[in-house]
């Protein structure tokens, strides 16, 4: 008898890309267990819950098979960094591994663009590490280098009083 083996998901399988809800925090806590090894619930109820009361319409999910299989948390903000023009912000995004290759990220993104050219904003910023695999993902969206500059400091240990 032919030995059976299980099959990969078929790479026609249709995936419907729709605005956030509140009931996809369990899957985007899924996805990202499986990219970081993190299981952070709270974390992700606590960004799911900011970005929908924002705008429910500006953060998208990739549905397949009945569930989340790719999230893109966005939002529009002026005033913020002495940028007075409304700019649209993509903060955190993630595809589940099963199913990236597939463009999911871009038709996400497709989306939110659409939604904030209706919304009027002209630009789109975000923040990635350079040596990470996601800046090659948004430079291939368009994005490029801003005159914005990314600064940090470590916290300074406190001062003793005398």
């Amino acid at each position: 008898m032919p030995e059976t083996r299980p099959t990969a998901p078929a790479r026609e399988q249709t995936v419907r890309v729709r605005p956030l809800d509140e009931l996809d925090i369990s899957g985007i806590v899924r996805i990202d267990e499986r990219i970081s090894g993190l299981y952070r619930p709270d974390f992700w109820e606590n960004r799911v819950m900011y970005y929908l009361r924002r705008d429910s319409q500006s953060s998208q999910v990739a549905e397949a098979e009945g569930r989340v299989v790719g999230f893109m948390l966005a939002d529009v903000r002026a005033g913020e960094f002495g940028l007075e023009e409304p700019s649209g912000w993509i903060e955190r995004f993630g595809i589940d591994p099963d199913f990236r290759g597939r463009d999911l990220g871009r038709a996400m993104f497709d989306a939110i663009v659409a939604h904030f050219r209706e919304l009027g904003t002209r630009r789109i910023r975000t923040l990635a590490l350079e040596t990470d695999a996601v800046a090659g993902f948004l430079k291939r969206l368009g994005f490029e280098p801003a005159p914005l500059v990314a600064l940090e400091m470590k916290v300074p240990a406190a001062r003793e009083e005398s």
